[in-house]
């Protein structure tokens, strides 16, 4: 009856510092079921802390820890009964540990090592132990400026990567914990690497080092408890000694080199570290650890026409490259890593701008067949170059690991369309690759920065993907750190770009990523903890705005990348007033400071900022849109915030959808939206009753559209609509990622319109299933694993028959609104089945003949009638082909017309005869 309970979104969590919250989820067979009660236990050492007696509430997410006090380092045990209101009762144990939860139980000291600052090599501290009596639990308790590994008598504690991963050091900095019981002997060495990391190491587009320090550093503890009660501790001090081992350089852009020939040295003792005083709060670790979670063989060994020795792992991703080391040709093996081939088939690196993404092994005929892997760096790519093997060297000597924050997957989504079913893979493979501790832009080149705008677009889409609450209320918490009122939210994070001021859809990160992770899990505490960040970044803008209320000053990055240029122009803003985005995001942003002011109860906040909002929103129908409804800036991203965001008055708002339209039919029912339309366009169009549109430009297989890149063989999602060109050229911008995750915004599209799973309470406490056919798909199935189960919408329509298949999680309720159907039901949980007559055909064939003629047509009628159309004028099947309308969807909409489009055809074969087009 009970599963998934968790301590602070974890299973069974070990080193926790904050208080603990409950979750767990029902199931049943039964329809209508509902919590009506619930009872949670904790205990430690078989006595009972806290027994919050029977509670009768339908709560089940995130009920709070109500006993007193916990005690560091101390394991606790769980258990939870629940009741629902069939009198049916469920139990479900679980644990947690405890960590150090203040900074004066370490029991250790900050130590460094003197070696040159030419020294390249990475330190190793040692410390060599002995225990006299049984253990019952020995805890490994570290942190380190820069990233760290440790193992004990050869063995690595744990299994996580580039720990304690990246904070804002200068104000927090995280540490592990790690159950190393089962790795001790009467004899023990401890050994612990720290490499450069994004503490020390080269960072930023000028590749610069040293941006936290010059110098990395330890802190570690070891607390042992024996099977008698007593404990000791063993901590990092000066009488550790400091060693080089093999990892002789290690970058994170630049990748790794390890001398397996030069063995270890003893260079000395540790020093006390004397920058302690720059290093921010320790903390516990906060989201969850970087992990290999997939391994992927070579399917295909290739020799380029170059002559280069590739190897195709299938899949782009962010991780490393395990080698069972192969005989050698030379002194060293070298392995690039790249992200694809050149259009002649040869290995390409260009992309990656500085980063050298290489990895180099030296070793000796002993180490042949040891296996080996890099551990203080990761890359981005699918292919490998391999130098200074034996000529056949075998594709089993190499598997590439996926590497990226471990977090729990809850979402799936796939059709009967093969290619979106592929773009739902890109948009997946492009969160993991850049899911890696923080929300990274790219794996591959040097950047790999937290961009917010990135991360603020993407938001809604990578969590249905997967469960982000502690993956981003870790980076939240260092935007938090990192926002002034001088500057405002940087524009990433952790900044180690300096001081910017913020930025409009970047910096919007702080008010609408906390709302998003609000609606999906339902958590007010994370909201209450973000809020002042809310307000800080939405009263910067205020103290900034002119006389007219509006922010019209300022750097912004207004429509980033969009399509929507003069030809020829360098600029990367787009074709929008940079003012209007901006204004379209301060409105956007107060409105949810006020909406989350009202959920949590703050009178004064939800009056003020509600005035706010209104004068806002009148200043911009004022300044951006004329009397008439016509907008400053028609372009399809301009009207797609007037209508998303709410901001149009109601009497505008059919003109400038209509606008919109005729945008989008003037380029041939394509976007030209960049990163900041991009993520709402297909919402709005089909909250506007336009799906039909949005669906036709999502299915668009050519330049620009979502299944360009997956028809040109992409795994992943790219920054560029055309990062590949037609004739396989690459983008030679000098920003050209092939995995990037912003305009794979879509999703949430899919999930939300197509599969129609939206949440009408926080936490999705109340659903709203609404699917919604679309051309291309006859089949849809979408699952998301919410707070309280699963919920599921299925959906076919073919053979003149819609079947819908729907679950609804214990605990909750939803509002069903069904396609073809006006009524609306309203159902607690349990399984749904539907199914009736339709006259609606969602298959859709491809004529050789599909764009040319009607941009023929709309060439020779010219594109400023769609300045002069009047309402209904596009709804004439002459008008929608010279609109740029292709015959297939003529025909499906006006089948008896048919000699009025051959007369068209002939009319236009004749004028183009003379240049010998048909």
């Amino acid at each position: 009856m009970i599963r998934d309970f968790m301590v602070n979104y974890g299973k069974n969590p070990l080193g926790i510092d904050e208080k603990p919250r409950f979750s767990w989820k029902l199931e049943s067979k039964r329809q209508n079921v509902v919590q009506k009660g619930y009872q949670i236990q904790v205990a430690s050492q078989g006595n009972l802390v806290w027994d919050s007696g029977y509670v009768e509430s339908d709560q089940s997410v995130l009920v709070f820890y109500g006993g007193g006090a916990l005690r560091p380092m101390t394991s606790y045990q769980v258990q939870v009964s629940v009741w629902d209101n069939y009198g049916e009762m469920g139990q479900e144990l679980e644990e947690f540990e405890t960590g150090l939860m203040r900074e004066e139980n370490w029991q250790a000291k900050w130590i460094t090592h003197e070696l040159p600052r030419e020294e390249t090599a990475c330190p190793v501290f040692r410390k060599d132990f002995s225990i006299k009596k049984n253990v019952r639990a020995a805890r490994l308790y570290a942190t380190a400026c820069g990233v760290y590994e440790a193992c004990i008598n050869g063995q690595k504690a744990g299994d996580a990567f580039l720990a304690p991963g990246w904070t804002s050091y200068h104000y927090r900095i995280q540490y592990q914990t790690y159950d190393i019981t089962p790795l001790l002997r009467d004899e023990n060495q401890i050994e612990i690497t720290v490499g450069n990391g994004w503490y020390k190491g080269e960072l930023g587009f000028d590749a610069r080092p040293d941006h936290y320090g010059d110098r990395t550093a330890l802190l570690a503890m070891i607390r042992m408890e024996y099977e008698d009660g007593d404990v000791t501790f063993l901590g990092t001090d000066t009488d550790w000694d400091v060693a080089l081992g093999e990892i002789r350089f290690s970058e994170i852009y630049h990748g790794e080199v390890q001398d397996y020939t030069a063995g270890k040295k003893i260079l000395g003792k540790a020093v006390l570290f004397d920058k302690v005083n720059e290093i921010g709060r320790i903390v516990a670790q906060e989201s969850e650890p970087v992990h290999v979670t997939k391994r992927f063989s070579v399917p295909e060994k290739i020799i380029t026409p170059k002559g280069e020795t590739v190897f195709d792992f299938g899949q782009n991703m962010a991780g490393l490259v395990e080698i069972r080391l192969p005989e050698l040709a030379g002194e060293k093996l070298v392995i690039r890593h790249g992200e694809t081939l050149d259009k002649d088939g040869n290995f390409y690196t260009e992309n990656l701008r500085t980063a050298r993404c290489t990895d180099t092994y030296i070793y000796g005929k002993e180490q042949v067949g040891m296996t080996a892997m890099p551990h203080f760096t990761f890359h981005g790519f699918r292919y490998i170059c391999v130098e200074g093997a034996v000529e056949n060297v075998e594709a089993e000597n190499f598997t590439a690991c996926a590497l990226h924050t471990d977090m729990v997957r809850t979402g799936s989504f796939s059709t009967d369309n093969k290619l979106v079913n592929q773009l739902q893979h890109n948009i997946q493979w492009g969160q993991r690759g850049n899911f890696l501790d923080i929300p990274t832009d790219c794996p591959q080149r040097d950047e790999r920065l937290g961009w917010t705008g990135d991360a603020q677009v993407f938001s809604g889409t990578a969590s249905f993907g997967f469960h982000t609450a502690a993956f981003f209320r870790k980076w939240l918490r260092d935007m938090a750190a990192e926002t002034s009122k001088e500057w405002g939210v940087p524009h990433v994070v952790p900044n180690i770009l300096g001081e910017q001021a913020g930025a409009a859809a970047w910096s919007d990160a702080a008010t609408i990523i906390p709302w998003t992770l609000y609606r999906i899990y339902g958590d007010k505490e994370m909201l209450a903890e973000q809020f002042p960040m809310m307000k800080a970044w939405v009263d910067y803008i205020h103290a900034r705005t002119s006389e007219n209320g509006l922010w019209q000053t300022g750097f912004q990055y207004g429509d980033w990348l969009a399509l929507d240029i003069e030809a020829g122009s360098t600029d990367r803003t787009g074709g929008t007033d940079k003012y209007l985005v901006a204004n379209a995001y301060y409105a956007y942003s107060v409105g949810i400071v006020r909406d989350a002011a009202v959920e949590l109860g703050f009178t004064e906040e939800t009056e003020r900022y509600g005035n706010l909002y209104e004068k806002i929103v009148d200043a911009i129908n004022q300044e951006f849109i004329t009397e008439t409804g016509r907008v400053v800036s028609e372009t399809q991203t301009a009207c797609v915030l007037l209508l998303y965001f709410h901001l149009a008055k109601p009497e505008y708002r059919e003109r400038i959808l209509r606008t919109l339209t005729q945008n989008i039919n003037a380029h041939h029912n394509h976007l030209t939206t960049g990163f900041v339309g991009t993520p709402y366009l297909c919402h709005c169009l089909s909250e506007n009753g336009e799906h039909d549109l949005a669906d036709e430009i999502f299915m668009k297989e050519d330049f620009p559209g979502w299944l360009y890149a997956v028809k040109k063989g992409a795994t992943t999602i790219w920054e560029r609509w055309n990062s590949i060109l037609e004739n396989g050229d690459f983008d030679e911008s000098g920003m050209n990622s092939l995995n990037h995750y912003a305009y794979g915004s879509i999703g949430s599209w899919l999930y939300e319109k197509v599969a129609g799973i939206r949440s009408m309470e926080p936490g999705y406490k109340k659903i709203c299933i609404q699917p919604m056919l679309t051309k291309g798909m006859t089949e849809v199935s979408a699952e998301y694993e919410s707070a309280y189960g699963t919920i599921k919408s299925a959906w076919s329509c073919k053979d003149g028959k819609i079947c819908v298949d729907i679950s609804v999680p214990v605990n909750t309720t939803a509002v069903l609104r069904l396609p073809e159907k006006e009524d609306e039901l309203t159902v607690g949980s349990g399984n749904y089945h539907y199914e009736y007559e339709t006259d609606t055909h969602l298959e859709f064939d491809r004529y050789s003949m599909e764009s040319t003629l009607g941009e023929l047509v709309a060439e020779e009628l010219g594109r400023t009638m769609f300045e002069q159309a009047e309402p209904g004028m596009l709804d004439d099947p002459l008008i929608k082909f010279a609109y740029g309308m292709t015959i297939s969807e003529l025909l499906v909409q006006a089948p008896n017309a048919k000699p009025l489009y051959q007369a068209v055809i002939d009319a236009l074969n004749q004028k183009y005869r003379e240049d010998g087009m048909t």
